[in-house]
């Protein structure tokens, strides 16, 4: 198998591609979570014909780029200090920490109390908000897939198992064996948003690409899903 490395212009976009020549019949093309795009070609096929064919795509390829880039997680690296803004579900909640004998947060009047056992250093403060975000993340994600749920329940399609987890470059995955993962992250967001994000995923269950069809459901499901997708990116920011 060997690498190529191409590009194309498409309006104001540059894009960038690999080629990657593998033994199969036809070409496909892939635009992966990290933005990359990725073309199989066939071993042999011509730099003009690959080129043509980037070119008749370069509408949906821009689309998808667009759509994995305004799904990355934007919210600024946080210092874990007195002062310091940090956002639950869509509130921004003003930093206060204490020193106690159990760790733990509470938020009380515009404020994310943080309290920790030993010395308040930024990798325990840290550590304490992560943990709860985490258990506050897989309860209210719960509840927010039960919801969206009831859109797909006789659609035909088996309910997937549901996991939180912190992930860098997407809110939300569906994997084939049937398992709908959300960034824990996701929970900084207004609740609208992060039903957004499970719907958006769900309907992958009846169309794996982002096809005319999917747009169709997503749609018929849920008619505001452009106004929460801003809502979203805005949010995060």
């Amino acid at each position: 198998m060997s690498l190529s490395q191409g590009s194309i212009t498409y309006g104001k976009r540059q894009i960038k591609f690999n080629v990657l020549y593998v033994n199969r019949k036809t070409l496909e093309i892939a635009v992966l979570p990290d933005r990359q795009v990725v073309v199989k070609a066939p071993i042999g096929s011509e730099w003009d014909k690959i080129q043509k064919k980037i070119i008749k795509r370069a509408r949906w390829i821009s689309r998808q780029l667009e759509y994995f880039r305004q799904f990355e997680p934007r919210t600024p690296a946080r210092q874990y200090v007195g002062g310091e803004s940090h956002l639950y579900l869509g509130r921004h909640y003003r930093l206060k920490v204490h020193r106690n004998c159990s760790a733990g947060v509470k938020l009380t009047k515009g404020f994310c109390q943080v309290s920790v056992t030993g010395k308040s250093s930024s990798r325990e403060i840290k550590a304490v908000l992560d943990e709860w975000y985490f258990h506050r993340a897989s309860a209210k994600f719960i509840d927010a897939f039960e919801r969206c749920w009831n859109d797909f329940n006789k659609r035909g399609v088996s309910k997937p198992r549901l996991f939180t987890r912190r992930m860098k470059t997407r809110w939300g995955s569906l994997a084939k064996s049937g398992a709908l993962t959300l960034n824990t992250d996701l929970v900084r967001a207004p609740l609208e948003c992060i039903e957004y994000v499970i719907t958006h995923e769900l309907c992958h269950l009846k169309h794996h690409d982002h096809s005319s069809g999917f747009y169709k459901l997503l749609e018929k499901v849920m008619p505001d899903w452009e106004k929460r997708k801003r809502r979203l990116e805005m949010a995060l920011v």
